[in-house]
């Protein structure tokens, strides 16, 4: 990848709110962004927040994180997105509430997103048909592609995948969303081999959780990592999104696969020894730049 290319990061940015009162800044495309500033690599964040308290917090966060605010839109018709998180015997469940700002993010204030350039986007934030159309004026000149697979019922059984996943260049999930996609014969192998025979990917980049990581290029060649030791476990939230932003950083470096999910595995280690998904401590990603 080009490393002058600009890069933008479409989707969602939410509050997950917790019984106590507790609210956490989230949603897996700003997390990613979150990273990638960090990581120098000058991400335009595409999104849209309420005119509310949270779409300030927002606003403010990412002031001081100095993520340029450009392509950030305001919404004084519906309130900046939230997650109602619940629990029950000490696990929790998630209600995902439908019609947030998110949900509305303007086609015609997005910006020009060319073929050079390179383009995140995940799938909670196309479930509405203004978000989508959005998205696909981002994908008007055919940028360069990587999709954060993040299934979420009921939300993604609405969305064509066919048809963005045919505009893909780098494609990520786990095993599960690969067979809800309709990969799901016994070997993973041959279900990866069958999901970039069909939509000629240049890396399908499956995430394992205690079993690391697999990746298959456009040649035809299997990559797996394994884990690093865990240092300890804080919380998980947000793991898989700090892997998709080293992966974009080293894609952008020119890293090598074996490097790259290296790499990615170690700083979703880092992730999981932290509270929250969106670390303050701008140390913590020296060794990754």
């Amino acid at each position: 990848m080009k490393h002058q290319a600009k890069l933008y990061v479409f989707g969602e940015v939410l509050f997950d709110c917790f019984p106590d009162g507790n609210v956490v800044l989230g949603g897996a495309p700003f997390n990613v962004a979150w990273h990638l500033a960090a990581l120098g690599d000058e991400p335009l964040f595409i999104s849209r927040i309420g005119e509310d308290e949270l779409g300030t917090r927002i606003q403010q966060a990412m002031s001081e994180w100095e993520m340029p605010l450009d392509a950030l839109q305001r919404d004084a018709e519906h309130p900046t997105g939230r997650v109602t998180v619940t629990l029950e015997d000490g696990d929790p469940t998630y209600d995902i509430e439908f019609g947030a700002a998110y949900d509305f993010i303007d086609p015609a204030q997005v910006p020009a997103v060319s073929a050079e350039d390179v383009l995140y986007h995940g799938s909670l934030a196309i479930r509405h048909d203004v978000s989508r159309s959005a998205l696909d004026a981002c994908l008007a000149d055919s940028p360069r592609v990587f999709l954060d697979v993040n299934l979420r019922d009921p939300w993604w059984q609405q969305i064509d995948w066919d048809q963005y996943l045919r505009r893909v260049h780098w494609a990520k999930m786990n095993e599960d969303e690969l067979g809800m996609l309709g990969f799901d014969q016994d070997r993973l192998e041959d279900n990866m081999q069958a999901f970039c025979a069909r939509y000629e990917v240049e890396q399908l980049i499956l995430t394992r959780g205690r079993a690391g990581a697999l990746v298959l290029d456009q040649a035809g060649q299997f990559y797996h990592v394994e884990p690093p030791p865990l240092k300890e476990t804080v919380d998980t939230v947000g793991a898989g999104d700090s892997f998709s932003a080293i992966y974009l950083h080293g894609l952008r470096q020119g890293w090598d696969i074996e490097t790259i999910i290296d790499r990615a595995q170690h700083f979703a280690v880092e992730i999981i020894a932290t509270r929250g998904a969106t670390p303050k401590d701008r140390e913590m990603y020296r060794a990754f730049r």
